[in-house]
């Protein structure tokens, strides 16, 4: 009965990470630190079924990085990640710090400087209706040329494709993708630079940079923030553990 109550707990949790913005979230954890224990207790019991564990394949890639490489690990849980690596810079962010390497923050409002970064990590941790939000602030944060890794599950994408271009249309470039294994996809992207101002003035009146930058990608991605976050979602579905 334990085991049934505890299941159910971790299914209600990770609806509401999936199927909230991540503000609502990181006051839910605040308010109940707690919870997030109980989630990812919840979340280790499912990977260990996993034949490989995504984070452990970033570690790998991510330990031949050059000394005083500057990480920046989104979503880190208990900062695995840093606590694995020993010379390169990891900072590491979540929704509670789980320990002192960990900084409690929304990802949509990093304590970091605009291109500060090498590289910006998600593994399993785009959740929320607006982690379209968390790529801008990993964006926002890469140096120009710098690498964004993304880890997810296979599930969750209903058109791969069309989520690569989505970032592309964020001002990202696609590098590479590795989706072998059944479980998860690993993506790589870098930060693009700055676009030049190709466009009308006019044109460009009253839309974000984002939007601007995905006319000039051809994109068209012209809506507004809202329709750009439906379609996000419509890319990228929650996921959602049933009952076993």
């Amino acid at each position: 009965m334990k085991e049934k109550l505890s299941g159910a707990r971790f299914r209600w949790l990770n609806e509401q990470l999936y199927t909230t913005p991540g503000k609502h979230s990181f006051s839910l954890f605040q308010e109940k630190p707690e919870l997030f224990d109980e989630y990812h207790e919840g979340f280790r019991h499912q990977v260990e079924s996993w034949p490989v564990n995504p984070v452990d394949v970033i570690i790998s890639q991510l330990k031949k990085l050059p000394k005083d490489t500057v990480i920046a690990d989104l979503g880190c849980g208990d900062a695995m990640i840093a606590q694995t690596l020993t010379k390169q810079k990891v900072l590491s962010f979540d929704l509670i710090a789980k320990n002192d390497l960990v900084t409690a923050c929304d990802i949509t409002k990093l304590p970091l400087e605009a291109n500060s970064v090498d590289v910006a990590v998600f593994s399993l941790s785009l959740m929320g209706t607006n982690y379209l939000d968390f790529l801008k602030e990993a964006h926002r944060v890469l140096k120009v040329g710098g690498e964004l890794k993304i880890a997810e599950v296979v599930s969750r994408f209903s058109d791969l494709d069309s989520f690569i271009s989505l970032l592309e249309g964020l001002g990202f470039d696609f590098m590479d993708k590795e989706d072998d294994n059944k479980m998860f996809v690993m993506l790589y992207f870098t930060k693009q630079p700055n676009y030049d101002e190709e466009i009308d003035s006019e044109m460009l009146a009253g839309l974000s940079k984002t939007q601007i930058r995905s006319l000039k990608k051809g994109a068209g991605i012209n809506n507004s923030k809202t329709k750009l976050q439906k379609k996000a979602q419509q890319l990228l579905k929650p996921c959602l553990y049933k009952k076993r």
